[in-house]
Parts: C-alpha cells; structure tokens; sequence
C-alpha cells in the first residue's frame, strides 16, 4: 500500500513538473502562439493517473516541444510566404528570378524545380534555393511543367524632363560685328607646320617640340603689321593625330595646306583634305622648304590636281604661296592672302548673350587642376561665368592668352585657357553658358542620365544578341544528346567541364599569362585620345591580349602603380612626369613605368612589351645529314637491335644533338642516338666524308636510301604580327 502511494506521489511530482514546462513554453514570445493542449491519440491525458507506468517524463516533454514546434513553424511560414497569385496552369515570370520564387509563383516546391532543371544545361551541384536563373530557363522549367508564362509587367517609370542646354537661336544679322578668322593649319608631319607658326608669331615653339612633332593641338592668336587679328590652330601632323586633326577642322574658317616642295604630297597631306572638305572650308596652299635646291613646286601643284585641289593658275580657286617658314620668306603674302579670303567670306559673329564655343584641348594641370584651351565662338566670355561642356561644368576662375597673360575677356574667335572646370572636359566637347551653378547640375544630371540610358540600351542589346547565341549553341547541343537519356547527358556534360571544374589557380594564372594589361596616362585629352586610337587598332589577341585596365591625364600616381601590381600591368606615360617617390614605389613592387615624348617610340616600346609576353618558339638548325647505304642487326643478349651503315653527306653528325629520319621525304622518328661508332670504336663526332654505323633510341627497322639528319633546337623570341601603320 504505502509502496503505491510513492508511485502515485512520484507521478504527480513529474505531472506538476511537466505542466510547468507546458506553461513556460505556451508563454514564449519567441513563438508567438498560444498553447493549446492536444490529446495524444495514443494515451489521453487523464490515463496519468490510471497508468503511471507507460507515461514518462521525457516523452510528455517531446510531444510538448515538437506542438510547439509545429505551431511555430506554422507561423513563421505563414509570414514568411508572400501570397503570389497564381492563375491556374499560367506563371507570371520575370528576368532574373530565383529558384524559391521561381517555386513560388508557379505553386510548386523546390525539388519540382531541380527536376525540371535537368532539362537544361544547369549544374544541379551548384545550384541554391537563392540561385538565380535566367528567363531562357526559366521558361523552359515553366514549359517541362505543363503550364504557361506571361511576362510580368515593369513598374513604369515617370519620363524624366529633358533639362539639356541648348544652342541660342541665330542671332539678327544687324547684332553681328567682325571676328578674326580661325585658321587651321594642316598637312603632313614634319612638312614645316609649327616652323611657319613659330615665324609668325615670333616665338620658338618648334624648338621646344619633341623630335619635331608637335604633340598636341595649340591656338594662338597672331597679330599683323596691318592690325589685323589671326587665330592659328597648329594640329600635329603625325599618323596618329588624325581624330585632333579632324577637331581643328570642325571650328575653322580656313585651312592652310603645308606641303613640302621637295616631299610633295604624303599620306597625311591627302587625309587633311578631305577633312577639309569634309568641313567645307577653303583652302590656301603654302609650299614650304622653297629655298632647298631640290624644291619643285610646280611638281607639288600638279600632284594636288589628282585630289582636287585645283591652283588659280590651273583655273581653280585655290591661292598658292611659296614660302620657307624656316627663312621668313613670303609669310607676309601668305597672311595677306588669309586676310584676303576671311574678307570674302565676311565672318561675323554675335558678341553679347550666353556664351558658346568648343574645346579645342583639356589637360589637367598640377597647379591649376582641369584646364580647357577654348574658342569663343559667340558671346563674350568673363570671369565668373557658368560654363557647361560634356558632363561637367565649371565657374571661370581665370582665363589666359597663349602666352600665360592673365585677361578678363575674350570676345569671338579669341583662343583663351579656362579655369574652374569641376573635372576634365573632353576635346571637341560644345561649351555652353547657363545662368547659375544650379542650373549646370540640372544639365550635367541630365546628360549623365541620359548617357547612362544609351548605355544601358546598347548593354541590352549586347546581353540578348549574346543569349540567342548561347541559346543556338545549346540546342545544338541538345540535339546530339537528344537520344540519351538525362543522365547520360549530365555524365557526358560532366566529361566535357571536367578540366574547368578541376583546374587549380595556379593553371588558369597560366592560361592568361599571354596578356598584357596596359595604364596609359597623357598630358593632355588629345594625347591620350591619339594613343588609344592606335590601340583599338590591334588585332593580334590570338598571339597575345591586350588589356587597357586605365587611362587618364595627368603624371603618374600611387594610384596607378596599385592598379598596375594588381593586374600585373605596365604604365605608359606620354609627355607625363613620375617624380622619385612613385618611381622608388614602383622599382619596390616591381612595376615598369614607360615615359616618352615621342609617340612612335611608345608604341615601340609597347610592342617590345608584348614581344616579351609572347612564348619562344622553337627553331631546328640543320648541323648535319647521311644517307643510310647498307643495313644490318647486331646482337645484344637475346635482343637484335637494327644498325645502319652511313655516310655524312652535309656537316657532321653528333651523338648529342638530336636526330631525325627522312623516308620519301616524311619524318618517321625523332630522337636520340643510342650509339654512333667508325670502325667499331665508339664516337661522339662523325664528319662529312666519313662512314659509320648508328642505332637509335627506339627499335626501327631501317631502309637503304633513308636519310638520318642531325639538328639542334633554339628557341627564338617571337614577334607580335600586329601593325599600327607607322
């Protein structure tokens, strides 16, 4: 009796204890639902009493904690589930959707999805509830599982207010007043362009010139004896300026056409009249060198005439005017001769209003920050003025001549360097006054946006050109699998990535060894222009790539030098300094710094850089060659090793270097001499002349008339096949 009564007393100690834990847990926040006691189906509640034996601790915890875990899961599920209508058998799908919303909105679970993914040429081992896919395979998933798709239909976005600045409309012919004409002088390089400009304008720029190129676009503006007021463009003449030429063109009156009497008429001669004509601006021909015995002008005028451009004295209307800019001789002609035509075309322009006018060239200077060289080609600039080119604007701090003087204004047609700008503007861009700082945020916002919308269009249609073709190359996949079944396909595809999958850093390091990854930084926009312009040119990426990870104005930074370890690159300089400091950081990382003033010899630095990246090849030099007259096997233990009687025909034979036999003109082996003897005594050299007997590091049965030849392999630097056409 009393031992019955401890059990009764034991169960109803463990009841209370359990009802207490129930308690604790339906008052948990953390599940935030509220307990509600279910009957067991296999005991109820009230058989503790009855039958203490079969009910324990442990197992009334158990049921309790996994209720709650039930209702809690519940809940939790219940919020976390988005409720996604779904039309019965139709998907509504969109771009880059995962594989949980992908189950989701076609009301399936996730294994649904793996299963119809087998379908596709997806690797299940990689993918994740949160992976993403694309629509291609989304819509086939869609399709494998009976249903429909519609495409989802994007949030329309408001049309942004186009808050571009804008040209002025033309001005009354009753407002205009005369400007000095701008004069763009072209033509071949070293023909004597900046030689002429230098006497004009009585200074010596030629003399401070690199190798006699002028490097970048200058304009200057000259005053005659008469009074009169000429704006000069001086554009380089060389090969790789063609972009700075066409520039020139584009904001001038008149162009004068340099062509040395005793060169004639070259390659950039040709291409600067048809970016003449191109603009529609006259021509004044200057024939320079005319004092050097072996000048021929008439020669020059009549190669011209297959160009059309036609002399006064051949009944066309092209001024011709010997000069030799080195001696000063006829520049006053030539001048009164630009005169002479800029009053035939009667430039005019209008001098009040918002400013507008072009970049001719940007730079970014250490002391001065972004700097502009500008013509004004309408309204009258001033310090203080809001001025908007390309994607950024500028307050005008100061403004300079082309000789560093300090002016407060400059009306049409005057050249002027501007200070202020925000960041670098690019040459050629259009430069337009608006009337307060906010308003050039509202342009450069917009023109950023805009741009930004252009891009994105042509991203677009880059990204679906690249899926129709990845989409052609997967179906014909498919059909060669199409009579396996889906594991056989997924084993084959496994044997096809298997190298991919498998391959460690070290190999794919490897792999893009042949690259070289470039940092050009200029001195100006035009410079820097001209460089990647030859760049874009190459087209030897099978041999080696190329890769233009930066470019920029400006010398050369510790930012550079970062980017260049990163990328295992080399930077290149054109007309840019790198004070001691970057060089000491760039020797301790192991970074080549490339500084020139002369473009060709960039670009020939350059090519040896990617000469150095290409692999050797391997070039075999004969040193030796015999003929084999007579054979026979000699006996070695229980083998017979097959012996041939030769003669050195050519050179010598030399055990160490390897050998090649010749049968009708066809190499059958390559290798290794196992023995070379004369007279039975064992030899390294054999000469021309002489007979021996040789056997070979493999077992080959000679033929009478077989050829044996002797040769060494070197291995020779390659050279880059690519071309920039200077």
């Amino acid at each position: 009796m009393n031992r019955g009564l401890i059990l009764k007393f034991e169960n109803l100690v463990q009841l209370r204890g359990v009802c207490r834990q129930l308690r604790t847990l339906s008052h948990r926040r953390v599940y935030r639902a509220q307990w509600d006691p279910v009957q067991s189906s296999a005991q109820p509640v009230r058989s503790v009493l009855l039958y203490p034996q079969l009910w324990q601790k442990d197992k009334l915890i158990s049921v309790a904690l996994s209720q709650c875990r039930q209702l809690a899961t519940k809940e939790e599920t219940k919020k976390k589930k988005k409720k996604t209508p779904v039309t019965k058998g139709q998907v509504e799908i969109r771009q880059k959707m995962t594989v949980e919303e992908l189950a989701q909105a076609m009301g399936k679970d996730i294994d649904h999805i793996y299963e119809a993914l087998l379908y596709t040429d997806i690797d299940l081992d990689s993918v994740e509830p949160d992976s993403i896919l694309y629509e291609d395979h989304i819509k086939l998933v869609v399709k494998k599982s009976g249903m429909k798709f519609k495409s989802a239909k994007l949030k329309e976005e408001k049309e942004r207010v186009n808050t571009d600045a804008v040209k002025r409309p033309p001005a009354d012919p009753a407002a205009l007043t005369p400007r000095p004409p701008i004069v763009t002088i072209l033509g071949h390089v070293d023909h004597g362009k900046t030689t002429l400009l230098d006497s004009l304008r009585k200074t010596q720029v030629a003399s401070m010139e690199a190798g006699g190129i002028t490097q970048h676009i200058g304009a200057f503006l000259v005053h005659l004896p008469s009074g009169e007021k000429i704006t000069f463009l001086d554009t380089p003449g060389h090969a790789a300026f063609s972009a700075m030429r066409a520039r020139g063109t584009h904001v001038t009156d008149i162009v004068i056409l340099v062509v040395a009497a005793e060169d004639g008429v070259m390659q950039q001669t040709v291409e600067s009249i048809q970016h003449a004509k191109n603009a529609g601006v006259p021509l004044i021909l200057a024939i320079n060198k005319c004092d050097k015995p072996e000048a021929d002008p008439e020669r020059v005028k009549k190669e011209l005439l297959a160009h059309d451009v036609v002399c006064e004295e051949f009944g066309g209307d092209v001024q011709a005017v010997n000069i030799s800019a080195l001696k000063g001789e006829n520049l006053m002609v030539l001048a009164e001769a630009t005169v002479a035509l800029a009053e035939m075309l009667e430039l005019k322009a209008d001098s009040t209003g918002l400013v507008e006018g072009t970049v001719i060239e940007s730079r970014k200077d250490k002391g001065k920050g972004p700097v502009t060289t500008a013509i004004v080609q309408r309204g009258t600039l001033r310090k203080g003025c809001v001025l908007v080119a390309g994607k950024t604007w500028a307050k005008v701090r100061f403004m300079f001549d082309e000789n560093g003087k300090a002016v407060d204004a400059a009306s049409p047609g005057i050249p002027v360097e501007i200070m202020g700008w925000k960041e670098v503007p690019s040459a050629g861009d259009e430069i337009l006054e608006v009337e307060s700082e906010q308003r050039a945020h509202e342009v450069v916002s917009w023109r950023t946006y805009a741009e930004q919308q252009e891009r994105m269009k042509r991203e677009v249609e880059v990204i679906e050109a690249k899926q129709k073709e990845h989409r052609m190359e997967y179906e014909k996949k498919q059909q060669k699998l199409a009579h396996l079944t889906w594991r056989q396909r997924k084993a084959v595809l496994y044997k096809a990535n298997k190298h991919l999958m498998f391959s460690r850093p070290k190999e794919r390091t490897e792999m893009d060894k042949n690259v070289l990854s470039v940092i050009v930084k200029g001195d100006v926009d035009g410079s820097v222009e001209a460089v990647l312009n030859i760049l874009d040119s190459y087209d030897a990426d099978d041999e080696c790539k190329l890769d233009i990870i930066h470019f920029g104005m400006g010398d050369i930074s510790e930012t550079d030098i970062n980017l260049a370890e990163a990328f295992n690159g080399v930077v290149f300089g054109f007309s840019v300094k790198a004070n001691e400091s970057i060089k000491q950081l760039a020797a301790k990382k192991g970074i080549k710094i490339k500084l020139h003033n002369i473009i060709y010899k960039l670009i020939e630095d350059l090519k040896d850089e990617l000469n150095s990246r290409l692999p050797p090849s391997v070039v075999e030099n004969t040193i030796g060659e015999a003929s084999v007259l007579d054979i026979f096997s000699v006996t070695v233990g229980k083998n017979k090793i097959p012996v041939a009687g030769c003669r050195v025909q050519k050179g010598l034979l030399d055990k160490k270097m390897k050998f090649k036999l010749i049968r009708n003109r066809d190499v059958i082996w390559k290798g290794s001499l196992s023995s070379l003897k004369h007279h039975k005594d064992d030899v390294q050299v054999i000469k021309a002349g002489m007979d021996c007997g040789l056997s070979l590091d493999k077992y080959l049965e000679f033929n009478i008339g077989d050829g044996i030849i002797c040769y060494e392999e070197k291995e020779v630097q390659q050279t880059t096949s690519w071309d920039p056409g200077f």
